[in-house]
């Protein structure tokens, strides 16, 4: 049976410090793999590898027990592979925010995975200084994709059979964002629920609501998922 713990790992060096801490699964069905990405991530004071899983069904059982911040999925897996196990984990509405790693190249995939709830999509062949930035930034609430993924996503989103083009086939940006909307882009790029950008900005949640139909008018866009993409493939995430 698969080791599913480094519990000892939970347990020391965490006085004073437990609440910086982000604890992370590593979900990947090759042994090597997981023991590498593991002893690299321990490199790093704030990160503690508190379980491992090698199938999707041992990842639903070790989220359910671990409750880690955050969850790194590989696509590829016997059993219930990536996707199934994303859309598992989205209808248990777990806390666990979760960053796919993955050597594959099928945007489709990159899509579903963003559909079903992934915060970051990470390139296996992505240098470990990434890596290790994006796991910071999607347990600070932000999406991670670097560009080579954001411009795979993009590209499907704009297709014809994810959203009806606008004249001469796109219909982006049809008239300029003002100030308090890119605000408002920027907020939900990383991660803001609306309650909480009406108290960060001090306006009502009905004002947010209003301000992100005009936003979607304005951009093109269905959803928060493809506005979030679209700050992230125009940059306006940063605020």
């Amino acid at each position: 049976m698969e080791e599913k713990s480094t519990g000892s790992l939970t347990d020391s060096n965490q006085t004073g410090s437990e609440e910086r801490v982000i604890r992370i699964v590593i979900a990947d069905d090759h042994p090597i793999f997981r023991d590498g990405l593991r002893k690299l991530l321990s490199l790093e004071e704030d990160f503690r590898v508190v379980a491992e899983a090698r199938d999707g069904q041992e990842v639903l059982d070790i989220v359910d027990e671990y409750d880690p911040d955050i969850l790194l999925l590989d696509l590829k897996m016997p059993g219930w592979d990536g996707l199934t196990t994303l859309q598992k984990l989205q209808a248990a509405k777990k806390r666990t925010r979760v960053i796919v790693l993955t050597a594959s190249d099928d945007k489709n995939e990159y899509v579903q995975a963003m559909k079903f709830g992934t915060c970051g999509i990470v390139l296996k062949q992505t240098a470990t200084d990434l890596l290790i930035k994006s796991i910071r930034k999607v347990h600070n609430g932000e999406i991670w994709l670097d560009s080579h993924t954001t411009a795979a996503v993009m590209r499907q989103f704009a297709s014809p059979s994810s959203s009806p083009p606008g004249p001469g086939g796109r219909d982006r940006e049809r008239s300029p964002l003002s100030t308090r909307e890119k605000e408002i882009v920027a907020l939900v790029a990383q991660g803001f629920k609306n309650k909480e950008m009406a108290e960060k900005m001090f306006i009502s949640e009905q004002t947010v609501k209003n301000h992100l139909h005009t936003i979607f008018d304005k951009l093109g866009v269905s959803d928060r998922l493809e506005l979030a993409l679209y700050a992230i493939h125009k940059n306006l995430h940063q605020g």
